[in-house]
């Protein structure tokens, strides 16, 4: 998909997200707690969370981004691919490329498959576009 296919009008056109239940409700409970810390990026969780398709826990989800996943992806803007592994707030660890669920680019990844883009914007206000380029589980 291209740019231009995500955009219509003024608002981004989000791809589907795919969530296990057990994370879904992790991470509705996540972003509820965390609303008066980072009101921000847990509204931006919460609202994804809202969107995602939730799927059984036993559930085989080759290619999608979940909670420990290995993810490699594409900041668009500056071409930089970068791999990080999705973790909880209290696993994050930058310099172990460990990345929590409660940052803009750890909620955007969350539910994504490969190949898809999704573009947020940073607490900075600027908008970034990401694309996911390869997941291990």
């Amino acid at each position: 998909m291209s740019k231009t296919d995500r955009k219509r009008g003024p608002e981004t056109v989000l791809p589907p997200i795919t969530v296990m239940e057990d994370e879904a409700k992790r991470l509705n409970a996540l972003a509820s707690s965390s609303a008066m810390l980072f009101p921000r990026v847990a509204h931006f969780l919460a609202r994804e969370m809202e969107r995602a398709s939730v799927v059984a826990d036993d559930s085989d989800l080759p290619g999608v981004v979940r909670m420990g996943s290995q993810v490699r992806y594409c900041d668009d803007s500056s071409g930089e691919i970068r791999d990080v592994v999705l973790v909880y707030p209290h696993e994050a660890d930058i310099t172990l490329k460990r990345v929590s669920v409660l940052t803009p680019v750890g909620a955007a990844l969350i539910g994504l498959s490969v190949g898809q883009a999704i573009e947020f914007r940073t607490p900075g206000q600027n908008k970034r576009c990401l694309t996911v380029l390869d997941v291990s589980n």
